[in-house]
């Protein structure tokens, strides 16, 4: 199994859950954003996934039959800013890997997507039928690879499982591996960096039409996205057809109820001020998962906010400086 990207957040905790699952894990990242410290489970193989013929080596050296593609640009603001990045990283990267699959014949893939490709919602929960008009250039760019994939199945028979989730979040409830990005961009860490000395956190609007005035979003936790890769995959070689699902909880959470969860969590104060509202940051926005769980068996073990703040304080508190630096508990 070759996890593009895995040594990245998300990435990470992908391939601890393959190899808890038996799956012999082969990470392939530049570490342009991950950390070599976060490959724990599998070899590691560093590589540009732009380098077609590197991926190809990687492929073939370790004969990997299944893919997981995570690697890819994820700040929306960013892709506002530098779309031309965020269209040869995400949208280039990922049909060099697909071409490199192709060319080495295989077939399996499993697509870190996201609900950034639904835009504006016209409902909520959002199922995986709701129209896809992304608002930025992230949603874009995960969207045309989306609408790759089909044509790549008719062509070579790539059978895929695009997997669209919401507001990953937490950490290894083991404390090996958690969330380290830089700049940090996420509620969750960013909350806790305030609530222990850090940057003030801002809050960007308390006008929406929500009962406190704050975004309210779907928070999943990164165990239970992991623990979803691993059923998707296992269900497209079983079948051989391709699918999506929309991964969360089902149950939005607003900015004030995170705040508020990681001061109970931490026992301290999150100092906050008041900023502008986000341009294309709706109100509500949540998932749909029932899809997943009828059909993949899965249901997520994290869903009240407490307990996912909890396996983010307890990664913050051993590792105040991420990979860097860690203290004993």
């Amino acid at each position: 199994m070759l996890v593009t990207g895995g040594a990245g957040y998300i990435g990470s905790h992908a391939a601890k859950a393959l190899g808890r699952a038996g799956y012999e894990v082969v990470v392939f990242d530049s570490l342009l954003a991950g950390h070599r410290e976060a490959v724990r489970y599998g070899e590691f193989v560093l590589g540009d996934i732009t380098d077609v013929a590197a991926v190809r080596r990687a492929l073939r050296r370790y004969r990997i039959s299944a893919v997981m593609h995570f690697a890819a640009l994820l700040d929306v603001g960013e892709s506002v800013r530098d779309p031309i990045s965020y269209y040869r990283n995400n949208v280039g990267g990922a049909l060099s890997v697909l071409e490199a699959m192709a060319a080495e014949q295989v077939r399996h893939f499993v697509f870190s997507s996201t609900c950034a490709t639904y835009g504006e919602p016209i409902e909520t929960p959002i199922t995986e039928s709701h129209p896809q008009n992304p608002i930025n250039a992230y949603g874009e760019t995960k969207l045309a690879v989306e609408r790759a994939l089909p044509h790549f199945h008719r062509a070579y028979g790539t059978t895929a499982a695009i997997l669209r989730y919401f507001n990953a979040s937490g950490a290894d409830p083991d404390g090996e591996i958690g969330e380290d990005h830089s700049p940090e961009i996420h509620l969750i860490p960013r909350a806790i960096e305030a609530a222990v000395g850090g940057p003030g956190l801002q809050v960007f609007g308390d006008d929406y039409p929500t009962p406190d005035g704050t975004c309210l979003r779907d928070y999943i936790h990164v165990s239970d996205l992991a623990d979803a890769h691993v059923k998707a995959l296992e269900a497209i070689v079983e079948t051989g057809k391709s699918t999506v699902y929309n991964l969360g909880t089902g149950r939005p959470h607003s900015v004030k109820e995170v705040i508020g969860a990681v001061e109970r969590v931490t026992g301290r104060r999150v100092p906050w001020t008041l900023a502008p509202r986000r341009p294309g940051d709706p109100a509500v926005l949540y998932a749909a998962p029932a899809k997943a769980q009828a059909e993949l068996h899965w249901k997520p073990v994290f869903v009240a906010i407490e307990d996912i703040v909890e396996t983010a304080w307890k990664w913050h508190s051993t590792h105040p400086h991420g990979f860097r630096q860690t203290t004993n508990p």
